[in-house]
C-alpha cells in the first residue's frame, strides 16, 4: 500500500526527533568530560616537590611503571643521574615508554632493540629489567657520555636513523629523573586505573618485583624487625645523611608508579604518605607513623 504524506511525515519527524536526541546526549557527555577535567582517567604527574612550583609532565601509570623501572636498574648499577635522564629520554623517543611488541624491522620494547643486531632474544628484550640493562651497558661503554650532549649519547647507544629525535625529549625526562632518583621529594603522583573486583595486593609479589629492580639486598632480611606483614611491604633506607633521603624517595617513588600493577594503596616515608586519593599529604600528627628511615606499601585487601 503507497505511503500517505501524514505517515512520510511522521517518519521524518521520529528520524529526527531520534537524531536530536543523540546529539543531545553527546553533547552533554562532552560537556560532563570538560567540566571534570577527565577526573577519572588514571594518570601519573611529575613535577617540583610538593608544595612547590614550576613546570610538570603528566604521563600514564603504565609510562611511569615503566619508567621507574629503567631508573631502578641505572641506580642499582652505581650509574649518575645523568645517566637515568638519557635513558629516558631515548625510551620516549623509541616506544613512548611503552614495551611495545613491534616496530621498525625487528625491533622490541622499551628502546626498540633489535634480536637481530645482538641485544638478545625477543624475550629478553621484552622484559624492561633486561632491556634497561642492557642500553645502561652501552652507555657505560661510551667515554665521557655524562658530558656530552644528551642527543649524541644517546645516539652512540641506538645508531638511529633520526640522531637528533632524542633531544626534544630532555626536558620531560630531567622531571622524570629527579623524581624517580630521589632529587625531588613528593614529586610523581599516580591516579592508578580502578580495580573493582581485583585480588588484593600480593606482598610476595611486591617484594619480588623490589628484588628483581634494585637487587636482592633491598629486601631486609627474613625474621628482622623490617620484615613485612601480609598487607604491608617495609623497606628499610640502609644509606646514611643525603644519600638515604634520596634513596627513601626513590623506592617511595618507584611504589607509587607501580601501585596500579602490585596493588598498593598506600605508601608513607619522610612523614608523608601518598594514595591514589589524595597524593603526597603530610601524616596527621594522631594517625599511625611511618617508621623512621623506612619506605612502607600498605597494600590493598
Amino acid at each position: 500500500m503507497p505511503r500517505t504524506s501524514s505517515t512520510t511525515r511522521r517518519s521524518r519527524l521520529f528520524r529526527t526527533t531520534a537524531a536530536f536526541a543523540v546529539l543531545v546526549a553527546l553533547a552533554g557527555y562532552l560537556a560532563v568530560q570538560y567540566l571534570s577535567g577527565h577526573k577519572g582517567a588514571p594518570r601519573c604527574t611529575v613535577g617540583p616537590s610538593a608544595g612547590g612550583e614550576g613546570r610538570t609532565y603528566e604521563l600514564s601509570p603504565d609510562q611511569a611503571a615503566n619508567a621507574a623501572t629503567i631508573s631502578a636498574v641505572g641506580t642499582t648499577r652505581g650509574l649518575p643521574e645523568r645517566a637515568v635522564t638519557i635513558a629516558l629520554a631515548t625510551a620516549l623517543q623509541e616506544s613512548a615508554l611503552r614495551n611495545i611488541d613491534h616496530g621498525d624491522r625487528d625491533s622490541l620494547g622499551l628502546f626498540q632493540q633489535r634480536p637481530s643486531q645482538g641485544w638478545g632474544t625477543p624475550e629478553q628484550i621484552m622484559d624492561p629489567v633486561y632491556s634497561s640493562g642492557k642500553f645502561y651497558e652501552h652507555l657505560a661503554e661510551v667515554p665521557g657520555y655524562s658530558r656530552l650532549p644528551l642527543t649524541v649519547a644517546a645516539q652512540r647507544v641506538q645508531k638511529s636513523g633520526f640522531p637528533q629525535a632524542y633531544a626534544k625529549h630532555e626536558p620531560d625526562a630531567e622531571l622524570l629523573s629527579a623524581a624517580l632518583t630521589g632529587r625531588a621529594p613528593a614529586s610523581l603522583t599516580c591516579s592508578p586505573p580502578a580495580a573493582a573486583g581485583a585480588a588484593p595486593g600480593d606482598a610476595a609479589e611486591v617484594r619480588s618485583d623490589l628484588a628483581r629492580t634494585f637487587g636482592k639486598d633491598v629486601l631486609p632480611s627474613a625474621g628482622s624487625a623490617g620484615a613485612s606483614a601480609a598487607s604491608t611491604v617495609s623497606v628499610p633506607v640502609r644509606d646514611a645523611g643525603d644519600a638515604a633521603d634520596r634513596r627513601g624517595w626513590e623506592l617511595a617513588h618507584w611504589a607509587v608508579a607501580r601501585a596500579g600493577t602490585l596493588r598498593i594503596d598506600e605508601v608513607s616515608y619522610a612523614g608523608k604518605v601518598w594514595s591514589a586519593d589524595t597524593g603526597w599529604r603530610t601524616e596527621r600528627p594522631d594517625g599511625e607513623k611511618s617508621p623512621a628511615s623506612t619506605v612502607r606499601m600498605r597494600l590493598a585487601q
